[in-house]
Order: C-alpha cells, then sequence, then structure tokens
C-alpha cells in the first residue's frame, strides 16, 4: 500500500500537535483550529477567498455532524431541569442512595452499569438513561460530577465500545479488512479489552481518589456552569405537584426507559436510531411534566424548559465546534470542504499518516504491536472511532503475512487503540454526551482521561506483543 504524503499532511501533524499542546497547558485551543483550517484551505486552493470560505464552510459542516447529539443532549437537559425544578429527581433517586453510598461505590456502580447497557445498546443512549438519574445520587456521596463523566466514558465509551462483542460493528469493519472471520477478531479482543479495561479504569480511580484526597478534584473541577444543572437544591419547588404524583412519575420514567430498550432489541435500533427513541421519550416526559407541574402554563413552560435545554447544549458545543471542523478535514470532509485536492491515491489525511507510519517501521511482531496501537491512535483523531478502524485491519493484515503470525490479534489491538481514542475517551467532541450530561468541561475530562488511556494502551500493546 503506497502513499504519497504531501504539505497538507504535515500541516495537518504539526496543527495536531499544537493543539495538544495547548490542551495540555490547559489553554485554549479555537483560535489554534481555526489558523489551522485557515493555512489547510489555503494551501490547497492557493485562493484567498476559498480559504476565508473555508473557515465558515467547516463550521457548518461540523455543526451538521453534531447536530444530532446537540438536540439529545439539549433535550435530556431540558427534561432534567423539568424533574429537579418538580422535586421529581429527588424520588427518583432516593432508591439509589441506599446502594450507592460513598464516592467508591459511585464510581464502580455507574461504571458498571454503563458498561452492560453500552455492551447492548452503545455508549450514546446509555449516557442519556444513567447520566440524568445517577448523577446527583453520586455527587451528594462526594464523587464529583468530573469523575462521574470519567466513570461513564471509561467504561462505556472504552470498554464496551472497544470491544462491541454484542453488536459486533467494530470487529465486522476490523475483520473484513484484515480478511478475517468476525469470531477471530472477537476472541482476539476480549483478552485485550479486559487489559485494558482493567488498568485504565483502576488507574483513573486511583488518580481520583489521590486528587480528592489533595483537594485537586472538588465539587466544582471542570464544572462548565457556577452550579451543577441538575443538583440545583434552590431551584425546587416543592408545591408544584403532590408526594404522589411525584411517585407515580418516577415509576413512569424508568418503565418508559425500559420499554425503549425493549424496542431496541425488538427492532434492532443502534446509535442515532437508538439515540432518537431516547430523545423523544425524553420530550413526551417532559411535556407530561410540564402539563401535569405548571398546569395552565404549561404550554409555556414546555417552550422554557427546552429553551433553557437548548441555551445548555449550545454552551457547552461552542467551544467544541471548531475544534470538530478542523479534525473533520482529517477525513472525508477535506474533499467536501475545501475539495479534489489531495493525491488520487489519498484516503484521507488522516488514514495517509497511518499508512505512512506502518510503511517505515521495521516488521516484527515487538513493532508490530507499537505500529497497530500508533495507527489506531492516529485513525480516531477524527474524532469518529470507526471511520479509521479498517484501515487498521488492514495494516494488522500486512504484518501480520510479515511475521508470519498474529493477523486477530494485532486486528483487534488496532481496532482498542482506534474506538479509545476516537470513540469517546480522549477526543473532545467524541466524549461531550457525557461531559454535557454532567455539566462538565470536555476539554478537561478529555485532560483528565489521558494519563489512565495513555497508560492503558501501553500495557496493552506490551501484552499484545506476547500474543502474537
Amino acid at each position: 500500500m503506497i502513499v504519497e504524503l504531501t504539505a497538507l499532511h504535515w500541516i495537518y501533524v504539526v496543527f495536531i500537535a499544537l493543539i495538544i499542546g495547548f490542551m495540555v497547558m490547559r489553554r485554549d485551543t479555537t483560535l489554534v483550529c481555526i489558523i489551522g483550517i485557515f493555512i489547510l484551505a489555503f494551501t490547497a486552493t492557493g485562493s484567498l477567498t476559498e480559504s476565508v470560505s473555508g473557515i465558515f464552510n467547516s463550521f457548518i459542516f461540523a455543526i451538521t455532524e453534531l447536530l444530532a447529539t446537540i438536540l439529545v443532549i439539549s433535550i435530556i437537559v431540558a427534561m432534567s431541569k423539568a424533574l429537579t425544578k418538580t422535586g421529581i429527581n429527588d424520588v427518583m433517586i432516593s432508591p439509589f442512595t441506599k446502594l450507592i453510598r460513598n464516592p467508591t461505590l459511585a464510581y464502580w456502580t455507574i461504571g458498571i452499569l454503563m458498561m452492560v447497557i453500552s455492551f447492548f445498546f452503545w455508549p450514546s443512549p446509555a449516557v442519556a438513561l444513567l447520566g440524568a438519574v445517577l448523577l446527583p445520587v453520586a455527587v451528594r456521596v462526594g464523587l464529583p460530577a468530573l469523575a462521574v463523566a470519567m466513570a461513564m466514558n471509561l467504561f462505556g465509551h472504552g470498554i464496551a465500545l472497544s470491544g462491541d462483542f454484542v453488536i459486533q460493528a467494530a470487529p465486522k469493519l476490523t475483520a473484513d479488512a484484515a480478511g478475517l472471520r468476525v469470531s477471530e477478531v472477537v476472541s482476539a479482543s476480549i483478552p485485550l479489552v479486559i487489559v485494558m479495561g482493567v488498568v485504565t479504569t483502576v488507574t483513573a480511580f486511583y488518580l481520583i481518589k489521590r486528587d480528592m484526597k489533595n483537594g485537586k478534584l472538588t465539587a466544582n473541577t471542570g464544572v462548565t456552569v457556577a452550579n451543577n444543572e441538575f443538583i440545583q437544591e434552590e431551584e425546587i419547588d416543592r408545591s408544584l405537584l403532590s408526594l404522589g404524583a411525584k411517585r407515580f412519575i418516577s415509576l413512569l420514567i424508568p418503565i418508559l426507559f425500559i420499554l425503549d430498550l425493549v424496542a431496541m432489541v425488538v427492532f434492532k435500533l443502534q446509535g442515532g436510531d437508538a439515540t432518537a427513541l431516547i430523545g423523544g421519550t425524553s420530550i413526551f416526559i417532559l411535556i407530561v411534566i410540564a402539563l401535569l407541574a405548571h398546569k395552565n402554563k404549561g404550554l409555556e413552560k414546555t417552550t422554557n424548559y427546552l429553551i433553557e435545554g437548548f441555551q445548555f447544549g449550545f454552551k457547552v458545543f461552542g467551544a467544541v465546534i471548531p475544534i470538530a471542523a478542523f479534525f473533520y478535514l482529517g477525513d472525508g470532509a477535506f474533499i467536501k470542504i475545501i475539495g479534489e485536492h489531495l493525491p488520487a491515491t489519498s484516503q484521507g489525511i488522516v488514514n495517509d499518516l497511518g499508512v505512512g507510519l506502518a510503511s517505515v517501521v521495521p516488521l516484527n511482531a515487538q513493532v508490530g504491536a507499537i505500529t497497530l496501537t500508533g495507527v489506531g491512535a492516529i485513525t480516531g483523531l477524527d474524532g469518529s472511532g470507526f471511520s479509521g478502524i479498517s484501515l487498521a485491519g488492514s495494516i494488522a493484515q500486512l504484518f501480520s503475512t510479515a511475521i508470519g503470525a498474529g493477523a486477530a490479534t494485532l486486528t483487534a489491538l488496532g481496532q482498542i487503540a482506534g474506538i479509545w481514542v476516537g470513540g469517546g475517551t480522549l477526543v473532545p467532541w467524541a466524549l461531550i454526551p457525557a461531559a454535557a450530561i454532567c455539566g462538565v468541561d470536555p476539554f478537561e475530562l478529555a485532560r483528565r482521561n489521558l494519563l489512565p488511556v495513555t497508560i492503558g494502551l501501553v500495557v496493552t500493546t506490551i501484552v499484545a506483543m506476547f500474543l502474537i
């Protein structure tokens, strides 16, 4: 597989390094991303007007791609505000207070529940289902909202999505590219997913406990608003609904969401379709609560709750759209936004870089494992997690042919690296669902996830070397 690297590829690499550097220094990356988009467009077209237009068009593309996520998060927040305002949330969470009695139990309970649900329905619907109900419980027992978001991220978008043992969309993509059976990739991925999951979640838990103890992680760390959207006690109006009505609605809500889960199984709804079902159900719940609680003012209050939800959603996404716009240029969006200015053999800037990396390293088991982790991580930088894992499968096939073994292990390793980086634990706009539901800064969440995920990838890569 031959790939031609041009000035566009190297400019992209330079700006990736700059963006990561600014994130590490906790500086805003919006201006860096805009400059990167402009320079890429100008280098490709040589036209000042097209380059300036390219900035705006890239923003439009990013907003279009993220719109479904913005919408469902806004609706969930609107519903959650109605639950909090009426006091229904208090009634709903009371059973969980017996199970979740301290930060340790909160972290592991939320994480494991997130993982189990995500195996069957993928993480985005799981975040919506769990976040609004369990976040207040966790915060009340002392686990900061940022740590709750980490737990949902690492167990859901990390462990469950990278293995994808039930739905098997990820192993299907990588297996087809590597010329293997899906069952081979799934079997090979099991020990790697376990190692990656255990190392990452245990490391994250240790760092959370350490930082809570020394005061570096508090209830307000990373929170995007002065008071968390879901735990504003002063907003509760206990006179809006009777206790009986609150109990009825608090029972109705989980029943409706359980019916959603059943519908997902029966009608095989996944990804966006499953998220849409959760979003539609949340709107229905919001309407019922507003009409019952506010009586004659229910029509206006429904609109007010939705407006507050959208304000929160766009406030959270506002900082993410520029960086998403830049990284989308690394994939097929480049042609759609800037035009046909890449080499004819190009598979997109990010994929070209992955192929280029694989072509300049020696071929043995150790280097093969390191390369597949690197290729997976690079292809995950577009924030999809899935768009580049086929490339990982193809490169795994090349390496395994040269080495004479390890095709399934290398394929699984590339899959795991790509999804852990791009599926929602490190790339800020990919982990927005968990960040928004918990009301925390996605960039701070990505920074907190960086060390545990990096350690996990290193250990998993070493384990893979012995399994090849």
